[in-house]
């Protein structure tokens, strides 16, 4: 990995690309059209262009049949170890609920909200260089917490655990395609796939141009782009566990990114040469191998302050706090998507099982975007109660202001009242 100074550090950081190519962004605008316009037709021919499969209407959608035979391929031991992961996604995502609240501002007047869950949710699972039923767990969950009646899923996968995990999670319907083509499907609808109120998911560039495209027709979460880990560590790390975590992540995509800030300089050097030697013994050790050559990057800092105004410059995706004491780092820190505190408390903990969700904001988008939650699939209306006396007098007030913006009718809406009121 690169050791270097705040400066270049940031410069290397900053040059992975975030967007994609004009030609790439005109050909997810074809796809979404193309879809629009042939609904089910679009589907099936762009399944067999770019995932070589041939559907129609009776095999767009998983049956009975091929769910049951997921469930023979998962072992025992591995679906009771996905039920506890499951356990504590939805133990966690509960605390998000919100009751709702209608209270007296003033006598005679109350204002308030209440909540109300999306009527369909669509969520996405990739299914290319690996299978996720991981990201299965982490958009269906809170969907269900959230209340939400109806959840389909589009994945270009089959892999028997994804297909379980969606069965777990209540999933109402799986549709086995992929890329830009499954989102338009779901943003818009066709014969077979039933439009959805929100979107969700994350996905290769391709779905994420998609998202951002289909976004006012249909909700999404976030914009997301490659996986990226920052790691704050000082004197007290190992430096075999940062290369570890930083690996984790670099073994994603070839576009994933893994960073290291720290104030010593030994580290630093232990740490690239762990990583070094550790890279070349993964089976992805040409995707992981090409994001650290690509982005992999260390920077020595001069102080822990400055190690986590480097951080949140950056605005990661995953933060891990290897320090001694990592609660007096968290007051300093503003943008993360999720925060790993302690050499105990490594990214694939949050990834799985911790309870959290995965699905994070990145490419900067923390300082803006928040892990995806209950919030995502649930309304908040507003409700307004006056009774006769708190109007009037309030009155004068909301005819002043109608008045100053030249909105004589909704003056009027309140004048009536005040004038002609029994």
């Amino acid at each position: 990995m690169l050791i270097t100074n705040r400066a270049d550090g940031l410069r290397r950081i900053y040059s992975r690309k975030k967007t994609l190519a004009e030609g790439a962004k005109k050909s997810v605008e074809e796809i979404i059209s193309l879809v629009r316009e042939k609904g089910d037709e679009a589907l099936f021919s762009l399944a067999e262009k770019f995932d070589r499969v041939k559907l129609d209407k009776s095999s767009i959608r998983l049956g009975e049949k091929e769910i049951a035979a997921a469930y023979d391929k998962v072992s025992p031991e591995l679906l009771a170890a996905l039920r506890r992961a499951k356990a504590n996604i939805e133990e966690y995502h509960k605390k998000q609920l919100l009751p709702g609240a209608l209270d007296e501002t003033r006598p005679g007047a109350r204002t308030g909200y209440m909540i109300r869950p999306v009527s369909r949710a669509g969520i996405y699972v990739p299914g290319g260089k690996a299978s996720y039923p991981s990201s299965v767990l982490m958009t269906a969950i809170p969907a269900r917490v959230a209340g939400v009646r109806d959840v389909i899923m589009c994945t270009p996968g089959t892999s028997p655990l994804t297909i379980v995990a969606a069965v777990e999670c209540g999933v109402s319907a799986i549709y086995r395609i992929g890329g830009a083509q499954a989102v338009a499907a779901m943003a818009y609808g066709t014969e077979s796939v039933p439009k959805a109120d929100v979107i969700c998911g994350p996905g290769n560039m391709y779905v994420t141009e998609a998202k951002r495209l289909v976004y006012g027709d249909a909700g999404i979460d976030m914009i997301a782009g490659p996986s990226e880990i920052l790691i704050i560590a000082d004197d007290s790390a190992d430096p075999e566990f940062l290369a570890a975590d930083l690996l984790s992540q670099a073994e994603h995509d070839e576009m994933a990114m893994a960073i290291l800030v720290t104030t010593e300089a030994e580290l630093a050097k232990k740490t690239s040469d762990a990583v070094e030697r550790r890279v070349k013994e993964l089976p992805k050790a040409a995707i992981a191998g090409r994001s650290i050559n690509d982005f992999g990057t260390i920077i020595v800092a001069e102080s822990p302050e400055e190690c986590v105004s480097i951080s949140d410059e950056v605005a990661p995706e995953h933060l891990e706090l290897c320090v001694k004491d990592p609660k007096a780092l968290l007051p300093l820190i503003r943008n993360a998507g999720a925060v790993f505190m302690g050499h105990w408390s490594p990214e694939p903990l949050g990834d799985y099982y911790a309870g959290t969700n995965h699905v994070l904001p990145n490419g900067g988008t923390a300082r803006y975007f928040s892990a995806l939650g209950v919030s995502n699939f649930v309304k908040r209306i507003s409700l307004i109660e006056y009774d006769k006396d708190a109007l009037l007098g309030c009155a004068d007030d909301i005819i002043a202001l109608a008045e100053a913006e030249g909105l004589t009718a909704h003056a009027n809406s309140i004048r009536v009242r005040k004038e002609n009121g029994k």
